[in-house]
C-alpha cells in the first residue's frame, strides 16, 4: 500500500515553481509504474554475479554485459552458459554493474564526491566569519539506475543535497525556500537554539525561513527534512552532508563525500536500489582514481531508510575510523564499519599496492543492488 498522501504524486499534475534565476521546473513527476519488481524479485530475475541491470519493456531485467559495455581495462570474460554462470559457475565482479550509463537528473556523482559548498563568506562586525547559503526544495524526478526513475524531493535539485562546509565557530546562515509541493524544513545535526532546529518551524510551499547558528561541534554532521512523516521526507531525498572542520584543520588529504542511500521505487516499504551518492553501481562503472601512498579521507554518512543498518567494507586495506569525526586523537583500525541511519564516520586510509580494489556494503544484497564501487590505485608501491 502506498503511504497516505502519495496519490498526489501520481495524478499526472506537474505544478511549476520559479527559482531565483527565473528558470522553471516541473514538479510532482509521476512514478514509473512499469517498474514494479521488489528487490528480491530483482535479485531472482538473474544471477547478479554475472549479470548487468537493464530495462526491458519498462521492467527490470538482467543480461550479461557485452565487451563494449565493460569499463576500460576490464577483462573480456566469456558469456555465461544458458542457465548457468560464466567460467563453469564463477563470475567476475567486473560484470556486476548496471548496463548503460546515466546521471540522476543531471547530477554527476563523480563531481559530487569532491565538491564542497563553503558558502558566501564575509565578516561580521565582531570579526566572526559569516557563511551564507541558499537552499531550495524542489520536486524532481531522478534516475537512480538505468531506466529506473524515482519521484524525488530535492535540495537544490540534487540528491544528496549540496555538501555544506564551514569551520567550528563560524556563523552559518541558510536561507531556505520551499519550492516543493509539500511542507518541508531543514534540520541540522549539531548544537543550536531550539528555534533553529527545523522540527517545529514547518515551512509551507512557497514559504521561506532563515536558519542561523554558530557551527559546533567540529565533526561530520548531516542535515535533512524533519517534516512528518519523517521516513517519507527523508527517503524521498531531502538530505545532505554538513562538515564542520576543526579550527586547527585536519592533515592534508584527498577528500571525498560518500552518503549511503537507497530507493524504494515501488513504495512497498522495501528498497530496490542501493548506492552511495544515489547512482547505483556508479563507482563500479567509474572507478575513483587515487595514488599509492596518498592519504584519502572519506566522509561517510548513512541516510538509508527502511533498513536498520548499512555498512562499508574496504578490500585489500584497513582504515582509521573516526566516529562522527569529533575527535582527532582517537580512532579504530578496521576494514568494515556498520552505521545506523544518521550515524557517520570519517575514514582515513592509504594504499600500499596499486590495482583495482572494491569497496561496498557488506550486506551482499545491498552490494548486488547497486552499493559497490572501485578504488583504482595508481603508481608504484612504496619501496
Amino acid at each position: 500500500m502506498l503511504e497516505e498522501g502519495m496519490m498526489d504524486e501520481q495524478n499526472g499534475t506537474t505544478p511549476q515553481v520559479e527559482n531565483t534565476s527565473g528558470e522553471r521546473h516541473k514538479q510532482g513527476a509521476s512514478v514509473n509504474r512499469e517498474v514494479q519488481l521488489t528487490r528480491r524479485e530483482l535479485l531472482k530475475a538473474g544471477m547478479l554475479g554475472t549479470a548487468g541491470l537493464a530495462t526491458a519493456g519498462g521492467s527490470l531485467a538482467f543480461r550479461p554485459q557485452l565487451p563494449h559495455e565493460l569499463p576500460p581495462g576490464a577483462s573480456k570474460v566469456a558469456p555465461p552458459r544458458p542457465g548457468g554462470f560464466a567460467h563453469g559457475g564463477h563470475s567476475s565482479h567486473e560484470n556486476m554493474m548496471a548496463v548503460g550509463d546515466f546521471q540522476p537528473g543531471g547530477f554527476d556523482p563523480t563531481a559530487f564526491l569532491t565538491h564542497f559548498d563553503t558558502g558566501k563568506v564575509s565578516r561580521l562586525p565582531s570579526g566572526q566569519t559569516l557563511r551564507e547559503y541558499q537552499m531550495i526544495a524542489i520536486d524532481k524526478e531522478i534516475e537512480v539506475a538505468p531506466g529506473v526513475f524515482f519521484p524525488a524531493w530535492t535540495y537544490n535539485s540534487q540528491v544528496p543535497g549540496p555538501t555544506l562546509r564551514c569551520t567550528e565557530g563560524d556563523r552559518v546562515r541558510v536561507r531556505f525556500i520551499n519550492g516543493g509541493s509539500h511542507p518541508h524544513t531543514v534540520h541540522f545535526h549539531g548544537i543550536h537554539a531550539a528555534n533553529m532546529d527545523g522540527s517545529f518551524e514547518i515551512i509551507q510551499p512557497g514559504g521561506t525561513f532563515t536558519y542561523e547558528f554558530d557551527a559546533e561541534p567540529f565533526g561530520l554532521h548531516l542535515y535533512h527534512c524533519h517534516a512528518v512523516p519523517l521516513k517519507r521526507h527523508i527517503h524521498k531525498g531531502l538530505y545532505g552532508v554538513f562538515i564542520v572542520d576543526p579550527k586547527e584543520g585536519r592533515p592534508p588529504a584527498r577528500e571525498m563525500v560518500m552518503m549511503m542511500n537507497a530507493f524504494d521505487t515501488n513504495f512497498d516499504g522495501e528498497n530496490e536500489i542501493y548506492a552511495v551518492n544515489t547512482a547505483a553501481f556508479h563507482y563500479q562503472k567509474h572507478p575513483i582514481p587515487i595514488r599509492v601512498g596518498e592519504l584519502v579521507r572519506v566522509y561517510l554518512v548513512n541516510i538509508t531508510e527502511f533498513d536498520l543498518i548499512n555498512s562499508l567494507h574496504l578490500h585489500g586495506n584497513f582504515f582509521r575510523l573516526y566516529r562522527t569525526g569529533t575527535r582527532l586523537d582517537h580512532y579504530e583500525f578496521t576494514d568494515t564499519v556498520m552505521l545506523c541511519q544518521g550515524e557517520r564516520a570519517v575514514l582515513e586510509l592509504t594504499y600500499k599496492f596499486p590495482g583495482k580494489f572494491l569497496f561496498h556494503a557488506h550486506q551482499s544484497e545491498f552490494a548486488e543492488l547497486g552499493w559497490v564501487g572501485i578504488f583504482d590505485v595508481q603508481g608504484a608501491p612504496n619501496a
